[in-house]
């Protein structure tokens, strides 16, 4: 495991800021001690310090993972978020968006979020901003992209897409042998 170079704290960041802005330092400073962002195989994995200190006591080629994978760079040097990173994203969402419960299991299924499944969404929600995905029950259920602004998402057919789909909670049955 290791730091993560600055292209690849800007790149992470920049990703985590579309879905929840200035917060990404209450992930860093909790409460509850001090956290970090370390690459490895290249996923990032997001640990307490004092489990990175316990971990340095293992070699890396029999280190398998550590932490929480938050996503991992691509080939191309992108950031792709995983679905294992939800329950960090969830809390300071900045942007929220609530489905029916007749579409919960369409967006489980991987895919997008449709006009006549949207229950709820924030207001001033931009095009392309990243949102979560919650149940009418305020259960996040994972997240994607806005394809369309809060008052166009008012004034479009039912069966027009709303929010792209990202990831999913139903990815830990459909992937679990690639997720780490």
């Amino acid at each position: 495991m290791r730091p993560l170079t600055d292209d690849e704290t800007k790149t992470m960041f920049e990703k985590l800021s579309k879905y929840i802005g200035e917060n990404i330092k209450l992930l860093v400073d909790r409460p509850d001690g001090t956290y970090c962002f370390r690459l490895h195989n290249e996923r990032v994995y997001y640990i307490s310090e004092k489990i990175l200190k316990l971990a340095t006591n293992i070699c890396r080629n029999k280190l398998v993972s550590v932490g929480t994978c938050f996503g991992k760079f691509t080939k191309t040097h992108k950031f792709r978020l995983h679905v294992t990173a939800l329950d960090f994203l969830a809390p300071y969402a900045k942007f929220k968006v609530w489905v029916k419960p007749g579409a919960e299991q369409s967006f489980l299924y991987g895919n997008h979020v449709l006009k006549s499944g949207l229950g709820r969404i924030t207001e001033n929600t931009s095009q392309y901003q990243g949102v979560v995905v919650y149940s009418m029950a305020d259960v996040p259920l994972g997240f994607g992209v806005a394809a369309k602004t809060t008052q166009e998402c008012r004034k479009v057919d039912p069966m027009s897409i709303v929010v792209f789909h990202q990831a999913d909670i139903g990815e830990y049955i459909r992937s679990e042998d690639t997720l780490t």
